[in-house]
This record gives structure tokens, sequence and C-alpha cells, in this order.
């Protein structure tokens, strides 16, 4: 799905140069959980962005299936972003002036979806997510937990194949931060391809796969476990 080669990454100052990431070779398959650790600085939030199309690298190549986003002009990165990807952040960004309901169909209405579709998928969102009595509330009128809920159900309403979460239980309690990252686990289950940027070796658990990155370049990639296919799943479903 993604294929990183020598990306690096820097700021301009005056004359100097800050380097972020420097010589990031990464690959990421399609059904991985992947989660991005490191200290503050390391470049985690940087890489993750880069990954999600948020902004670009100063240098190196990427791929996203299969198609040279370094080459790629800004429409079609935008695209493939929306078409593609969902992104769960931190700090939840939901549009304060609106309900849960219309946080939740935002995406839909930028892709066009038509009224009567954009309201049974939003409906359904509501009852998985059992805020079903919350739908008329405003994000203020939420708890953490809650609105990070909200945040999930909004990443993930367009069906993306790639999620990518920024520290998503970071302003949660523990019990609030299981249940989310619970629901990733059954999204990634369900074939959702998840990386996540976490100090918490907690939440890193429930993935396959843990990339430690120091000073802007990567120091370890673990394999915690072989992420379960497609198919493998529809042989788990058949009793095979």
């Amino acid at each position: 799905m993604i294929v990183l080669k020598d990306v690096e990454k820097y700021v301009r100052t005056g004359l100097n140069k800050t380097w972020l990431l420097s010589d990031v070779n990464l690959e990421i398959k399609e059904g991985e959980f992947v989660t991005i650790m490191g200290p503050s600085g390391a470049g985690k939030t940087t890489l993750l962005n880069i990954m999600g199309m948020l902004e670009s690298a100063s240098g190196g190549e990427y791929y996203f299936l299969d198609e040279p986003v370094h080459r790629l002009k800004e429409r079609r990165r935008n695209e493939l972003h929306k078409q593609y990807m969902g992104f769960v952040f931190q700090a939840y960004h939901l549009i304060d002036d609106l309900t849960v309901y219309e946080n939740i169909e935002t995406p839909l209405l930028y892709r066009g979806i038509k009224g009567k579709e954009r309201k049974s998928i939003v409906a359904n969102l509501l009852d998985n997510f059992n805020v079903v009595a919350k739908k008329d509330l405003f994000p203020d009128q939420l708890s953490g937990g809650q609105q990070q809920l909200v945040g999930v159900a909004r990443a993930i309403v367009h069906k993306p194949r790639l999620l990518l979460a920024d520290e998503p239980t970071g302003n949660l309690h523990s019990k609030q931060g299981e249940e989310i990252m619970e629901l990733f686990k059954q999204l990634n289950d369900q074939g959702v391809t998840i990386i996540q940027v976490t100090h918490s070796e907690k939440n890193a658990s429930y993935g396959t796969r843990i990339i430690e990155l120091v000073d802007g370049g990567i120091r370890t990639d673990e394999t915690l476990r072989e992420p379960t296919t497609i198919t493998d799943r529809v042989r788990a479903a058949n009793g095979n």
C-alpha cells in the first residue's frame, strides 16, 4: 500500500536547514496495524502527515497504491487522500457549530453522496457507535471520549482503506482510551489498514508492528504478529 524511499523532510531557518526526517525507507502492506513510537521531536507526526498527504516531503519517493505521490499534482494528491484515507486527531478537530450528525455527515457531502444514501450511512454509524442519543448535540456538550468516538466515526464514514491516527487517546482517560483502541482493532480485523502515532506501549500492543523513530530516522522495526489477510478473514467466516 505504502512505499517510502529515502524520504527526508527539513525546514529552513534563514540559511540553515533543520532536519525533521532523514533517509526514511519503509513499506506498509494493506491490512497491517502499524504503530510509530519515539521521543518527542523524533518526527513521528511529520512522517504520519507525509503518508497522509497533509504535507509533502522535501526529498525522496513516496508510492501509495503504486502511484508516485512525489510526482503528483496537488489535485490528484487531494483526490487520493479523500478517497482512500481517514484521519483521527488527538484534539478531535470536530466542527464546533455542527451537531454530531452533521460532523459525521460532512465527508459524505464533500463526496457528493446523495441525501437518502447519506442518511442511511450516518444512521448506521450512529447506531454502531452507540451515539444515536447524541446526534443532535454539539461537540462542547460531549465528553472527551464521546468527541473522539465521533471523530473516528467521521474518519471512517466513507469507508477508507487507510486510517491514520495521531495520538488518538492522548486526551482520554484509560477506559475511554481502551474503547477507542478496541474499535481500531475491530476496524483492522475488517480490513482497514491503520497507522497510529502513540507514546503508549499498551496502545502499541493492539497492532501488528512497531516502528521506533529517533532523530528523524527509523531505529527499529518490529513485527509483533502477521496481519490477517482478507482471504484469512473469509476462511474464518466460513469456518475453514
